[in-house]
C-alpha cells in the first residue's frame, strides 16, 4: 500500500535520527514524519498553485503544534482540548520561521504554509529541534523553489563544556541555551540565552553548534538527491527593470530628500506628496494594479538607504556608522507602582513596570516540557500609537510574545533565586515611541524598573542591536555593519543582530536575517560591536540614573518573608480543614503558601505583621524555645493560675505565682479570657509540658520591677499537687 515509503537514518549527537516519508499526508506538497529518539514531529509543506490576487508579500506561514498526547497528558482547559498556541509553541515557530524565510525567492507570491505537529516527546530529544530538521527537509524535497537545506542544533555548556543537543538532565545544569540554525555554509539563525557568557566563548559556542549543522546538510542533501522533486516555476513580482528605471529618476531626488532626516514623522510626511506625485504620473501604466507603484517606492527608498550605508558610510539621521543615538534613563515615572523605570534611544521609548507578589502568583504553564510554572514573567505590548497609526489593540501577536520572551531571557540570569527573594516577579514594558530595536529598549527600560523596585538582581542588563549591509557579492564580499539601527536601516538592510548582556558577559542574543547567512567574520564584528555598546548604556546612562537597586521595597509591595519546615509538620500548620492557617492569616493580615517540600511564603503589606506569621507557623512546627517571648491568648482560668495558647495547638501553664510582678491573690484580678498577653516560656518537661511566666515577660520587655512582699512564692508542687498544679485524684 506504501511503495514509496522510505526511510533515511543518522545519528545526531549520539541518539538516532530518522526522516519517513511516502506514509503519512500524502496530499500536501512534502511531508517527512521525524524521529529524534522516541520525540515524533510531523512536517508538512504546502503551496498554492498561483499567488492571491493584491498579494504584495510573500505569504509563509509556520505553525508548531503541540499535542497533549504526545506527553501522555489531557489538556488542562475547561474544553479538555488544545486551544491557541502557547506562547513556548509560538516562540519554537519563529526559531524555525526566521532562518527558513530568506531561503524563498523574494519575489515569489504563492501562499506556502508550513504545519510542524509534535506528536510524541522523548524529554531527551528536543521536539523543536526535531521539528526544524524534519520541516527543512520537508521544504527541500518538494516542489516549492527555496535555497535551503538548513539545519539547527542546541547547545549547551556545562563546566565550560560544549554540549551538543543537551539532555533533559544536562539542560537543568546548562550555563546556555543556544540554537543555532545553518545551511552549509552560513549561520542563519542563533537564538540565545546565557548566564553572562564571554562573547569569545558564545562564538565558539556558535561555531561548535554550525559544524553539527553542516553534517545535517549534508544528511539532507543526499533525501533531496534521492527524492527531490522538480521545483515548480512562478509568475515573479519584480517591477520591469526599464518602468522601475523611470519612476526612479523621477522621483530619486525628492526621496532623498525626505528620508534626509532623524525624524519619522517629518520624513513620513514628506514622503507623502512624493508619492502623491508618482501615483499622478504613473497610475495609468498600472491600471488595475496600482499598488504595484507602492512596491517600487518601496524598492526606491530601499536603494537610497543601503547607497548611503554602504558606499557612503551615511546614515539617515547623521549619526556615526558606530554611534548611538541619544539616550535617557529615568525611573520612579508611576507613584504607586512597585517599580518604573522609561529607558529613551533616540525616537524610541519604552516604560517598563515591575510588580512584586507572593511565589504562589507565578504562571502556571501546561505545555510538553518539564517546565510547570515561572516566577519572572516578562510581557511586551506594541501598541499602534507608537508608530503613529490607529489600529485597534487586539491582543499580543506573535510579534510582541517573541519580543516579550527575548526579554525575559536577557533578564532571567540576574534575577535572584526565591530563596534570595521569595517573590512572583512580572515586569510589563509599554513600548511608547517606536523608531528601532524597542525590544532592547524594553530590556533596558526593565532593568530600571528591578532595580527601582528593590529587586536585588545580580548586575544591571543592557541590549543593543547591530546592523548589516552587503553589496552585490552578498556577505562573501564587501559589507558593513551599523550600531543601534533605527527603523530604516533595519527594515531595509540585511540583519537585525540583537544582544544583551552585562558587564560580564552575554545573556541573550536573537538574529533576524533577510540573507541566506553570516559568515563568522561578520558575527565577529557584531559581537564587538554590540559590546562596546552596552557597556557604554551600562556605565554612560543607566547606571548614572540609578547606581545600584534599592535595599527597601516599595510601600505598596507585598513583604515577603519565607521559612522552612518539616514536610510532616505541613498538616498542623494548615490543621483541620485549613482552620489553623486561615486564623493564622486573619490575625496578621496576610497571605499564606506552604510547598510540599516545606518551604512557606508570607506575604503582607506589613513587615512586622508578616513576621508574627512566620514566627507563629515556626512555633507550630517546633518546640517553643525555653527563655523565648511570646504572644498568647488566655484560653482558660484555672484557681491555681492561666492557660495560654501561644500558637495553636500550643498550650502552656502560666502559675499564679507567675502572673504578674505583685503578688496575685485571684487570677482573674489580673487576666481574663480571651486576653493578648506577653509570656516567657521557662520550662519544657519530658512530656513535652510547657511552662511559663508572665512576670518574667514583664520584666524582660517591658522593664518592670518585681514587688518584694517578703513571702515566698507559692510552691510549684505539694503533697497532693503534681507540678502544674493539679489535683492528683483529677489526674
Amino acid at each position: 500500500m506504501f511503495e514509496n515509503f522510505k526511510v533515511y537514518e543518522t545519528t545526531i549527537a549520539g541518539r538516532p535520527f530518522s526522516l519517513e516519508t511516502g506514509k503519512m499526508a500524502g496530499l500536501a506538497n512534502a511531508a517527512f514524519m521525524a524521529r529524534y529518539g522516541d520525540t515524533s514531529v510531523l512536517c508538512t509543506v504546502t503551496a498554492s498553485s498561483k499567488p492571491r490576487e493584491g498579494v504584495d508579500f510573500f505569504p509563509l506561514s509556520v505553525d508548531f503544534e503541540e499535542k497533549m498526547y504526545a506527553v501522555g497528558r489531557i489538556p488542562g482547559s475547561f474544553q479538555r482540548r488544545e486551544g491557541k498556541a502557547s506562547e513556548k509553541a509560538i516562540l519554537s515557530s519563529r526559531c524555525i520561521d526566521r532562518p527558513i524565510r530568506p531561503l524563498f525567492p523574494k519575489d515569489m507570491r504563492n501562499d506556502c504554509s508550513v504545519v510542524a505537529t509534535v506528536m510524541s516527546v522523548d524529554p531527551d530529544c528536543s521536539p523543536e529541534i526535531t521539528a526544524a530538521i524534519g520541516v527543512s527537509a520537508a521544504i527541500a524535497v518538494s516542489d516549492i523553489p527555496w535555497d535551503g537545506p538548513i539545519a539547527s542544533t542546541s547547545v549547551g555548556l556545562i563546566d565550560g563544556e560544549i554540549i551538543i543537543n543537551p539532555t533533559l538532565e544536562q539542560r537543568a545544569q546548562t550555563e546556555l541555551n543556544l540554537t543555532v540554525s545553518s545551511t552549509a555554509d552560513l549561520v542563519a539563525m542563533i537564538e540565545a540565552g546565557g548566564n553572562e557568557i564571554p562573547d569569545d566563548l558564545m562564538f565558539d559556542c556558535i561555531m561548535a553548534g554550525h559544524e553539527v549543522n553542516k553534517e545535517i546538510v549534508k544528511f539532507i542533501n543526499g533525501i533531496v538527491a534521492e527524492i527531490g522533486k522538480e521545483k515548480f516555476t512562478f509568475e515573479s513580482s519584480d517591477p520591469d527593470p526599464e518602468i522601475m528605471a523611470e519612476i526612479e529618476d523621477f522621483c530619486i531626488e525628492d526621496v532623498k530628500k525626505a528620508l534626509d532626516t532623524d525624524d519619522k514623522n517629518v520624513r513620513d510626511a514628506a514622503l507623502l506628496p512624493i508619492y502623491d506625485a508618482v501615483h499622478a504620473k504613473f497610475d495609468e501604466r498600472f491600471e488595475g494594479n496600482e499598488a504595484k507603484l507602492d512596491e517600487i517606492m518601496y524598492l526606491v527608498q530601499k536603494h537610497v538607504v543601503r547607497a548611503w550605508l554602504k558606499d557612503e558610510g551615511k546614515r539617515v539621521d547623521g549619526r556615526g556608522i558606530d554611534d548611538i543615538r541619544p539616550l535617557n534613563a529615568q525611573i520612579d515615572l508611576l507613584p504607586r507602582v512597585h517599580g518604573s523605570g522609561m529607558f529613551t534611544r533616540g525616537q524610541t521609548q519604552v516604560l517598563s513596570i515591575a510588580t512584586l507578589a507572593p511565589v504562589s502568583e507565578a504562571q502556571k504553564l501546561d505545555g510538553l516540557d518539564e517546565e510547570v510554572s515561572k516566577r519572572y514573567i516578562h510581557h511586551y505590548n506594541f501598541p499602534s500609537y507608537s508608530v503613529g497609526e490607529t489600529k485597534p489593540s487586539r491582543g499580543p501577536g506573535r510579534r510582541e510574545i517573541g519580543h516579550g520572551a527575548l526579554a525575559e531571557r536577557a533578564l532571567l540570569p540576574v534575577i535572584p533565586s526565591v530563596e534570595e527573594f521569595p517573590y512572583a516577579i512580572r515586569v510589563v514594558s509599554e513600548v511608547l515611541s517606536s523608531n528601532g530595536s524597542t525590544s532592547q529598549g524594553s530590556i533596558c527600560g526593565s532593568t530600571l524598573a528591578l532595580m527601582a523596585a528593590g529587586v536585588p538582581i545580580k548586575a544591571p542588563v543592557a541590549g543593543i542591536s547591530c546592523g548589516l549591509i552587503t553589496g552585490d557579492e552578498g556577505v562573501y564580499g564587501d559589507f558593513m555593519t551599523m550600531v543601534d539601527i533605527q527603523g530604516l536601516e533595519d527594515f531595509y538592510g540585511d540583519m537585525d543582530f540583537k544582544v544583551a548582556g552585562t558587564h560580564k558577559g552575554i545573556t541573550a542574543i536573537q538574529m533576524d536575517l533577510k540573507v541566506h547567512g553570516l559568515t563568522p567574520e561578520i558575527i565577529k564584528e557584531a559581537f564587538a560591536k554590540t559590546n562596546k555598546a552596552r557597556k557604554y548604556i551600562l556605565d554612560d546612562v543607566m547606571l548614572k540614573c540609578i547606581p545600584e537597586y534599592r535595599k527597601e521595597l516599595s510601600p505598596y509591595a507585598p513583604k515577603m518573608l519565607t521559612t522552612v519546615i518539616s514536610p510532616d509538620k505541613i498538616g498542623d500548620v494548615i490543621g483541620k480543614q485549613g482552620k489553623v492557617i486561615q486564623s493564622i492569616q486573619e490575625q496578621c493580615e496576610c497571605t499564606i503558601n506552604i510547598e510540599e517540600d516545606g518551604h512557606v511564603f508570607v506575604a503582607g503589606l506589613d513587615l512586622e505583621k508578616a513576621q508574627a506569621a512566620i514566627d507563629i507557623v515556626n512555633l507550630i512546627a517546633n518546640d517553643p524555645e525555653i527563655g523565648a517571648v511570646y504572644s498568647g491568648k488566655v484560653t482558660r482560668l484555672m484557681t491555681f493560675g492561666a492557660f495560654v495558647e501561644i500558637a495553636p495547638g500550643k498550650e502552656g501553664l502560666v502559675h499564679i505565682s507567675k502572673l504578674d510582678v505583685k503578688r496575685v491573690e485571684k487570677v482573674e484580678d489580673v487576666v481574663a479570657v480571651g486576653d493578648q498577653v506577653i509570656v516567657k516560656v521557662t520550662e519544657i518537661d519530658d512530656q513535652g509540658r510547657i511552662n511559663l511566666s508572665r512576670r518574667d515577660a514583664l520584666v524582660e520587655v517591658n522593664g518592670a520591677v518585681v514587688e518584694d512582699d517578703g513571702e515566698d512564692e507559692a510552691p510549684r508542687k505539694s503533697g497532693n499537687r503534681d507540678r502544674r498544679g493539679f489535683k492528683k485524684r483529677d489526674r
